[in-house]
């Protein structure tokens, strides 16, 4: 299964945060033939391991996370309409007039809507549609509804990812599937090295609403290094360069508090020496990616973030470049292979 594939299959998939679950058998399907063990712990993680030829000696973590943005059904109307609310970050712009699928006892289609502009009045028109003003209106009455749905269901944008020209997708979810894509690639890349590391790959859970997954699998695993591959800002005409990424010309390093700068040092030589295109990307304070939860794990993880570019975020039209995943795990794999037995102590010296 090339990138590609691998992630159409993960983001027209569905699972919002606290129910990735439904994704796991894919990466785990994926996953096993390039690893010596892959296993889901007790909050949903899904943990691959390779084995380096140090037995043991350094570990090094890379974690993406599995889950992304949804909603909950919060109430049903007498009338069969869904009140709802967020599962994660989500701007209330981008909900109106969305095509969505409830998933209940069976998964039913529905259509966000609210009060025609017609007849709103002249305040309401000036300001955006809150989301307690919207509905989710599936076509049933209520009765039938309670049928297939309960209030605590999960709902996702029904969107399916597509091939936009010069090597450009879009859809939903990239934030962070496109992460687990990368990690997938990175272990295809690792089986033809001999690289003294073990590396753990983990499609973490949780990370849109609290992170748990990152702070739970860094602390089963206590790694010596460890890396989020998450999505950065691609940068539109509308944007401040200085605070984004542009799409095609790598992952973005992350630079700041959040991560270890000589870890960072080691991550852009690895890039210059093997010519894989890569930016900077300033984070002065907590990057809001695993990174945190696994700098902040036990005693502290000396913790890095790649960052893949991406448009849209947090919209059902994420775009990126495929070419920077490859150019991600290319980066990932070199990075692991160039630590070496005997260095790991002068690696992490300040």
């Amino acid at each position: 299964m090339d990138k590609y594939e691998f992630l159409e299959l993960l983001t027209n998939g569905h699972g919002v945060s606290g129910f990735e679950y439904t994704l796991s058998k894919a990466v785990i399907d994926a996953f096993t033939p390039l690893c010596d063990s892959v296993k889901i712990d007790k909050m949903g993680n899904v943990i691959a391991h390779k084995k380096g030829s140090g037995d043991g000696a350094v570990k090094i973590m890379m974690a993406a996370h599995l889950d992304e943005i949804g909603f909950m059904v919060k109430y049903i109307e007498d009338n069969g309409f869904i009140r709802f609310t967020t599962i994660g970050g989500i701007d209330p712009r981008t909900t109106i007039g969305q095509e969505v699928w409830v998933h209940g006892v069976e998964t039913i289609l529905g259509v966000v809507g609210s009060k025609p502009p017609h007849l709103q009045d002249a305040k309401e028109q000036e300001e955006t549609i809150k989301l307690e003003d919207m509905i989710i209106d599936t076509g049933y009455s209520k009765e039938k509804l309670l049928e297939l749905v309960s209030i605590g269901d999960t709902i996702t944008v029904k969107r399916n990812t597509v091939k936009l020209l010069n090597t450009k997708a879009a859809g939903k979810a990239m934030d962070d599937r496109a992460g687990v894509a990368a990690l997938l690639e990175t272990l295809k890349m690792l089986h033809g090295m001999n690289h003294y590391p073990d590396v753990y790959m983990v499609a973490t859970v949780q990370e849109e609403v609290s992170m748990t997954g990152a702070f739970t699998s860094t602390c089963h695993i206590q790694p010596d290094i460890g890396i989020a591959v998450d999505v950065g800002f691609g940068t539109t005409p509308e944007l401040e360069k200085a605070d984004t990424i542009e799409i095609g010309k790598g992952p973005g390093i992350t630079i700041g508090g959040n991560v270890h700068p000589t870890l960072v040092k080691r991550l852009f030589e690895t890039g210059k020496v093997h010519g894989i295109p890569c930016q900077k990307d300033v984070a002065p304070g907590p990057t809001g990616t695993d990174a945190r939860a696994i700098q902040i794990t036990k005693e502290g993880i000396p913790a890095l973030v790649v960052s893949i570019p991406l448009r849209y975020m947090h919209t059902s039209v994420e775009l990126l470049d495929l070419e920077d995943i490859h150019h991600t795990a290319r980066l990932l794999a070199q990075f692991t292979n160039s630590v070496k037995e005997g260095e790991l102590e002068g690696l992490l010296c300040f």
